[in-house]
């Protein structure tokens, strides 16, 4: 009989994981670059191709290694259930999902050609490859959570977790461009009066996307840790530049800055304001701070827009409405995040602090 698998990953591990997943998510960023600026594009063969899948390979041979040494001689289907660390449970669900989705695109593309524009964003097969990303990729922020970690991310700890957390996080953003405000300024039609059906309109629905896929990382890590100086600011700048980089489409770097810079200011805010905040409800904090930051955060784009840009803005019905949208989207997803269960709620184990004492600081 072997023993238990192990409990705890070594630094070595959670690396060679974190580096996998970077490749896996670079070659992303490379195919979907490609298709942003090579509409005529119509052969599955491409570099670009070739860079994602053996990033997915890598990742496939990362997590067989990873579990060689935490999983008996003989593996039967019960046993790999139950000893498979709970670690590698998620991102083992997600490589199963990167090669069904990629044998599933590769028959697609060859079958049906190649998907175009909005097309791409509503693919099955890319539905299954953009959910195995994020799996995999949050396998090292598992890998430190499992690790009995201590309640206040330090070190190497905190830049494996915050980068594994943005990795998570940028195949969705990308793959909700359709609905996204970081790409490129959305800042309206300037028509005085916007149809219901209209730009206008689906321009706030991006507002609303990137509010909820912004806070969601932010939200979690906070469930089980207290984050360092600046990792706030991280989880919400770096996507903004990465996505500012691969569509901006010439737009330059403005959006991105004014979206970090307005980050950074809500984050002092939020530790100036945390221990005259500690009177309320954990929950409620939450609550309130998801709620004023993507107000800020967006209030400062538009406001950024009108000085740097000379663009086209909306009428103050428009501006209020959008604020006080993003502002009851964040409160609402801050609601809902901080109802998720997450490891070690049963008690101590994993070495976090009771459920209600994490946070972005103490």
């Amino acid at each position: 009989m072997s023993a238990s698998p192990p409990a705890t990953f070594t630094a070595r591990e959670r690396w060679t994981l974190l580096g996998a997943s970077l490749w896996l998510v670079a070659g992303l960023q490379l195919d979907a670059f490609a298709h942003a600026t090579i509409p005529d594009l119509e052969t599955f063969w491409t570099p670009w191709h070739a860079v994602m899948y053996s990033g997915i390979a890598a990742c496939g041979l990362t997590l067989l290694w990873l579990l060689r040494s935490r999983l008996p001689e003989q593996v039967t289907y019960r046993r790999l259930l139950r000893e498979t660390p709970a670690a590698l449970r998620l991102p083992g669900i997600g490589m199963g999902l990167l090669l069904v989705g990629g044998g599933i695109d590769t028959l697609w593309h060859n079958l049906f050609g190649i998907e175009r524009g909005l097309e791409i964003f509503f693919s099955p097969s890319h539905y299954l490859i953009i959910a195995g990303m994020v799996l995999v990729a949050s396998g090292p922020a598992l890998m430190v959570a499992s690790s009995g970690a201590p309640p206040r991310l330090r070190g190497a700890d905190a830049v494996v977790t915050i980068a594994s957390a943005v990795l998570a996080a940028l195949p969705v953003h990308i793959y909700t461009l359709h609905a996204s405000a970081l790409a490129s300024p959305l800042l309206g039609s300037g028509e005085p009066e916007p149809n219901t059906f209209s730009f206008d309109a689906q321009t706030f629905h991006a507002y609303v996307g990137s509010t909820v896929v912004l806070l969601v990382p932010l939200l979690v890590l906070t469930r089980r840790w207290r984050l360092p100086a600046g990792a706030p600011t991280v989880l919400v700048a770096v996507p903004a530049f990465v996505m500012n980089l691969v569509f901006g489409e010439g737009a330059g770097p403005w959006l991105p800055v004014a979206v970090a810079a307005a980050a950074a200011v809500t984050e002092l805010g939020a530790r100036l304001l945390a221990p005259a905040a500690r009177r309320l409800h954990e929950d409620t904090r939450w609550v309130a701070l998801a709620f004023l930051a993507p107000v800020v955060v967006w209030a400062v784009v538009l406001g950024a827009a009108a000085v740097v840009a000379d663009a086209p803005t909306w009428n103050l019905h428009m501006i209020s409405g959008l604020l006080a949208l993003v502002g009851l989207t964040g409160a609402g997803t801050a609601y809902v995040v901080r109802r998720i269960g997450v490891g070690g709620d049963a008690g101590s184990r994993a070495g976090r602090p009771p459920a209600g004492q994490a946070a972005v600081a103490s």
